[in-house]
């Protein structure tokens, strides 16, 4: 689904960045309300986030490297938009996605750098809404299960993918550079792209439903589902006859859903533990299993050559980037080459991704202190 240069006319392109930019700055205001709503659903919930966020958005690099096969000579491969808004929230996760999208065009040459906007509005901002807007009517209407949330996390996923290819669509019908008949664009683009939404379903429910197992209460997508947790205690007779609450003890009674949600002194330890599981992931993924990756052309490159919109590409303004087409330079050996590529991509990926909302947790947090600053300490008006 990366859009290389050329294949959308200029104007379109600008028009597009605008959208995209746009888009991240009402991005960057949301995830710092979904950081604060982190930190008041548990007392170090904006500390997991930021580096969580970073972590998702380094995995969904490393995964967007595992292209699978989907139809005889076309191969498919993550987008990431759901997977991203169900983890982390909608709002980071178009930026955790515009952070991917950023990494692989400026250092793998992948995906035009004119065509960055149009990129952002197809693979992060398009699929991120879709995903998240059908997944919460999901939730509504299913039982509250923690299974309802992969089955939801499925379907959501399954749907944004074909949903970005009706977006790509329209954006050429506008501003495509070859003179190919919109409606053949429109079905080649729909129907491969259905059958790579089922692998974008499977690795997203997959992901959700692994995380939900160890940590739920590290899923934006299923707070509010789970009740808090509750102590229940009997009255005993205090010496001099009047009732006293007993203290805790270790037959204290948790429902089901409560006892997999964390109290708001959760071990630090436990988040650590996934976020290294999921960075072992990415790096598995990237350094490793990308050799073994479908060769085959994805879905857009299939499309464009089969139906003539790739007439006017151009070449990708890095091409002799050291890393251009996930591959390390001047080392002869594919399998190191390519492994040594996805582990730096990972690695940067991490940092900028960290970096983003590591600032945005900070500035959050300090526009939260002042305002929760006491009257008492604030200037009065006569003081001023």
């Amino acid at each position: 689904m990366h859009v290389p240069d050329g294949f959308i006319d200029a104007p379109v392109s600008v028009a597009t960045g605008a959208v995209a930019a746009a888009a991240v700055a009402v991005s960057l205001r949301g995830a710092r309300r979904e950081l604060a709503g982190a930190a008041q659903g548990g007392g170090t919930g904006a500390e997991r986030t930021a580096p969580l966020a970073g972590l998702v958005a380094a995995f969904i690099f490393a995964v967007q490297m595992l292209n699978f096969p989907v139809a005889a000579g076309t191969s498919g491969h993550l987008l990431g938009g759901a997977l991203a808004a169900i983890l982390v929230g909608p709002y980071t996760g178009v930026l955790c996605v515009s952070v991917v999208l950023l990494m692989q065009g400026v250092l793998f040459a992948d995906g035009g750098l004119t065509a960055l906007g149009v990129n952002i509005t197809d693979m992060a901002i398009v699929t991120t809404v879709v995903a998240y807007a059908l997944f919460r009517g999901l939730v509504k209407v299913l039982p509250r299960r923690r299974r309802s949330i992969t089955v939801a996390s499925f379907v959501a996923a399954l749907v944004s993918v074909p949903a970005a290819a009706v977006a790509f669509t329209a954006l050429y019908s506008l501003g495509g550079t070859a003179d190919v008949p919109i409606g053949k664009v429109f079905a080649a683009m729909v129907g491969v792209h259905v059958l790579i939404g089922i692998g974008e379903a499977a690795i997203t429910a997959l992901t959700v439903g692994a995380v939900i197992a160890v940590r739920p209460d590290l899923v934006y997508g299923a707070r509010g589902l789970t009740a808090p947790l509750e102590l229940r205690t009997s009255p005993l007779a205090a010496p001099d006859g009047e009732p006293a609450v007993a203290p805790a003890e270790p037959a204290t009674v948790l429902s089901a859903a409560s006892a997999a949600v964390p109290s708001a002194a959760a071990p630090r330890r436990s988040v650590r533990r996934v976020w290294l599981a999921g960075l072992a992931a990415a790096l598995v993924c990237a350094g490793g299993l990308s050799y073994y990756a479908s060769a085959s052309p994805d879905g857009l490159e299939k499309v464009a050559q089969d139906q003539g919109i790739d007439a006017k590409a151009k070449d990708h303004a890095a091409k002799d980037s050291p890393l251009a087409d996930y591959s390390v330079k001047d080392i002869t050996d594919p399998r190191l080459a390519g492994g040594l590529a996805g582990v730096i991509g990972v690695g940067a990926t991490l940092a900028a991704g960290t970096g983003v909302f590591v600032v945005l947790r900070r500035r959050r947090s300090a526009g939260a202190g002042e305002a929760a600053a006491p009257a008492a300490e604030r200037p009065t008006p006569e003081q001023v």
